[in-house]
């Protein structure tokens, strides 16, 4: 059976057409459906076995990142989401698409509390919207999204990165494996921040229990490709000088294929 994917759309999310392109390019269906869509019955979430929160700024993000987008939901389809991942099902939300996650209770929802806020993003701590690529190191076994994944490296682009949690919520996640990403010394560009929002404990993403529900501030479909990379005019001349064939992919396609590969 071939996986569809649910890209969620609205106002504000900008990166539908390119996380569509990262799925169809692993050989997964995909469909960008408007929450209003959801909403009226037009589209159903019973109908996909994945669900991709976009990023961009939903609403604006003029009552907080993420924030009307959730309440949105929240008001109108908790049950079906909620039901949702209570099946075997994949779910990721990308930056916006995190806040949105964080704030309807997704992730980390320990002892499987679904739908309690127990973290939440907050302004980066230079209080800049912060965008330029980042190192990741994969720290969760468990996660389904960054099977067989040692490093990341892509894109940021957020005002509101920092993720925060009270410690003994820190300590659950770090102890039951939820930890999916965290920021590592930047070794592509040294002079920009390890940890570039001021996010607790260096975390860039985080999983549920179950590892199939994932959060994270990095951009992955922004990273699939390696002449996206920015340092890829002086890699492409040291591969060339080397005598050494020139990588096509960057890492951020591995995670579409761990989706893909899940169900297959």
């Amino acid at each position: 059976m071939t996986p569809k994917t649910l890209i969620l759309s609205g106002y504000g999310f900008n990166t539908e057409n390119e996380t569509k392109f990262c799925f169809d390019h692993v050989g997964v269906d995909s469909d960008i459906v408007h929450i209003n869509d959801l909403i009226s019955g037009e589209k159903k979430l019973d109908d996909y076995q994945m669900l991709f929160i976009s990023g961009g700024f939903s609403y604006g993000d003029h009552t907080g990142a993420g924030k009307g987008m959730a309440n949105k939901v929240l008001n109108n389809l908790r049950d079906d989401v909620m039901s949702f991942v209570s099946r075997d099902t994949l779910t990721l939300g990308v930056c916006n698409g995190f806040q949105v996650l964080t704030a309807l209770g997704l992730a980390p929802a320990l002892g499987e509390a679904y739908g309690e806020r127990q973290c939440a993003l907050l302004k980066n701590d230079s209080n800049r919207y912060q965008c330029h690529w980042t190192n990741l190191k994969i720290q969760s076994e468990k996660c389904v999204f960054t099977k067989g994944m040692d490093t990341l490296y892509c894109p940021i682009a957020h005002g509101e990165g920092n993720f925060y949690a009270e410690d003994d919520i820190l300590d659950q996640i770090e102890a039951n494996d939820q930890v999916a990403f965290s920021y590592t010394e930047n070794l592509n560009d040294p002079l920009l921040p390890t940890n570039p929002n001021g996010a607790s404990r260096d975390i860039a993403g985080i999983c549920d229990g179950s590892g199939r529900v994932m959060g994270m501030m990095p951009h992955p479909e922004r990273a699939i490709w390696f002449h996206q990379r920015p340092d890829f005019g002086k890699l492409k001349e040291e591969y060339l000088r080397a005598g050494k064939e020139l990588p096509e992919f960057g890492d951020g396609i591995k995670l579409f294929e761990n989706m893909a590969r899940y169900f297959n």
